[in-house]
């Protein structure tokens, strides 16, 4: 019997093999416990696709309805991965803030525009690229066909969705994604779709000042 062939992934045209990690903040109580303080930190780094698993199980792991910090570095991934994200993210209602620390490119953009609050630095960098997609396998005329009416169709209302979760026009999403535009950190802020940041410790992440005594 013959194999079943896998389905084209849509894919962006880099990436790496770095997978997603998390941290929470621990503090020792009287009796020398841990005890968890602060919100859960999660690093979504490297490609999307590579780190899927481990970054559902950390967005799960956080309450329906509290807070997490995620820290961006991705060129991207599977659209589908970046769905799935952004579900979780709102369908369980959760207070994220989304922290650029590298690059945020391609589909890594869904996730970071459906964080409550964004925060960017001067030196961040932002990728805005038509969908791509690609098969190491051999697939027949008729089935390229329907995945590229698919993607189209997909791409374009993946379009519309990022222009409403950064709660902008969705001409100006369009073109960056036409002119493959390369936006930066501080251009994004202008733009008013993230608050622009300095390179110092942000209030919010450190612990109380009894905790430092």
């Amino acid at each position: 019997m013959a194999q079943r062939q896998r389905r084209p992934e849509p894919t962006d045209e880099h990436g790496d093999d770095e997978r997603g990690g998390d941290e929470r903040h621990e503090h020792c109580d009287h009796d020398g416990h841990q005890e968890e303080r602060g919100p859960v930190e999660i690093a979504l780094t490297g490609d999307l696709t590579d780190g899927e698993g481990e970054l559902t199980d950390r967005l799960l792991s956080v309450e329906p309805g509290g807070e997490c910090t995620i820290y961006f570095d991705s060129p991207g991934g599977s659209p589908y991965c970046a769905m799935s994200l952004v579900s979780l993210l709102r369908l369980r209602g959760l207070h994220a803030t989304g922290i650029v620390t590298g690059e945020c490119s391609s589909a890594a953009l869904w996730p970071f525009a459906a964080c409550q609050t964004r925060l960017v630095t001067p030196y961040s960098v932002f990728l805005f690229h038509p969908m791509k997609w690609q098969s190491e396998e051999h697939i027949g005329i008729t089935e390229a066909a329907e995945w590229s009416r698919h993607f189209a169709q997909l791409e374009k209302e993946m379009d519309v969705l990022l222009g409403d979760l950064f709660g902008c026009g969705h001409e100006k999403i369009e073109t960056w994604v036409r002119t493959h535009r390369y936006i930066t950190g501080r251009e994004l802020a202008e733009a008013g779709l993230a608050e622009l940041i300095d390179l110092r410790p942000l209030p919010h992440l450190m612990p109380p000042a009894d905790d430092q005594q």
